[in-house]
């Protein structure tokens, strides 16, 4: 369609391949119109997608076509910054794989860029925009937890591959880079808390986390609880995250990755004991993203996951690096 925001993709990762170039295809008002890659063999499964794919060798050549809106960058983690800022200069939209940066004053840079631009950029943040968790911020917000105490979330799997960039240092690897974005983050969006007084214990491999166990305490509207998070790179495939009230609890079974790792599904437990369930089988967070980022831009659409959001939850983790004991 003449009025579909048009994207390129810059670098043909496993992941774009699999999720989001499929995500953008379907999304509606949306069209898949770009890749660039160094690397010809791993263009196929986006020309799967559709064959109607412009070709780049490389990135700079990509963010100089004039038919392209909108660049999705899911890089290794330490290029997200610098290509986020040269496709910004080249008046390109901008949705950035999590993390967008390694420490809160580069997120302080792209805001800085984007403000004087007036470009919409954003951090994949994708669980923000999948209904469940809007349904947990009212329950809380509607008091269904009575006076919240504790908030425990998990997100774990195992990935022993040192050559993945996941595990290497110098390409801002580790797992609360990884996924510890979803398990500071969710707490923060469903209560509106922000860590006042927390501690981190950590195992490194190579320079990078591969476990760690964040604990304390979160202030906000709700007023002051407790929090558990646990990430790892080295620990079977699980995730969940628990809201502990007083009148209360409820649990999401796949807070992060709902109709891949399990079907989203929130479960509020009474004090009499009942269990009331919640499904939302069938959606696609990464098409929903997609469609909410082109909303932003064609009709000027709140946006569920803003970068000053992205920017709370990177000086989260910058505080849990900062305050972390490490642990053999």
């Amino acid at each position: 369609m003449a009025n579909d925001l048009r994207w390129g993709i810059l670098g043909a990762a496993r992941f774009a391949a699999k999720d989001m170039a499929p995500a953008i295809h379907a999304a509606r008002g949306n069209r898949l119109a770009a890749l660039a890659t160094t690397s010809p063999d791993k263009v196929a499964p986006f020309r799967a997608i559709t064959d109607d794919l412009t070709v780049y060798d490389s990135y700079a050549a990509l963010l100089d076509d004039d038919g392209i809106d909108a660049i999705y960058i899911p890089l290794a983690n330490h290029l997200h910054v610098d290509w986020t800022l040269r496709a910004i200069e080249a008046g390109k939209h901008v949705l950035c794989e999590k993390p967008i940066a390694l420490d809160a004053g580069e997120v302080d840079r792209i805001i800085a860029a984007r403000d004087a631009s007036g470009l919409h950029v954003a951090e994949a943040y994708m669980i923000l925009h999948h209904p469940q968790w809007e349904r947990v911020r009212a329950l809380l917000d509607a008091g269904a937890l009575g006076t919240l105490g504790h908030v425990d979330a998990v997100f774990t799997y195992n990935n022993p591959d040192r050559a993945n960039f996941r595990n290497q240092r110098g390409t801002g690897g580790g797992g609360i880079r990884d996924v510890g974005v979803y398990t500071y983050g969710s707490a923060r969006f469903a209560t509106g808390a922000e860590p006042d007084e927390i501690s981190t214990r950590i195992r490194w491999e190579d320079g990078v986390d591969v476990w760690a166990h964040t604990t304390g305490t979160m202030a906000g509207p709700k007023g002051r609880f407790t929090y558990s998070g646990l990430t790892s790179t080295r620990l079977m495939r699980h995730q969940s995250v628990t809201f502990h009230g007083s009148d209360g609890l409820l649990k999401l079974t796949a807070p992060f990755n709902g109709g891949v790792f399990a079907e989203a599904q929130a479960h509020l437990l009474r004090p009499d004991h009942s269990v009331a369930v919640e499904r939302w089988p069938g959606v696609n967070q990464y098409v929903l993203q997609v469609e909410n980022f082109a909303a932003t831009v064609r009709e000027g659409a709140s946006y569920p996951a803003p970068l000053e959001f992205s920017r709370g939850t990177q000086a989260m983790i910058d505080m849990v690096f900062s305050q972390a004991t490490d642990i053999t």
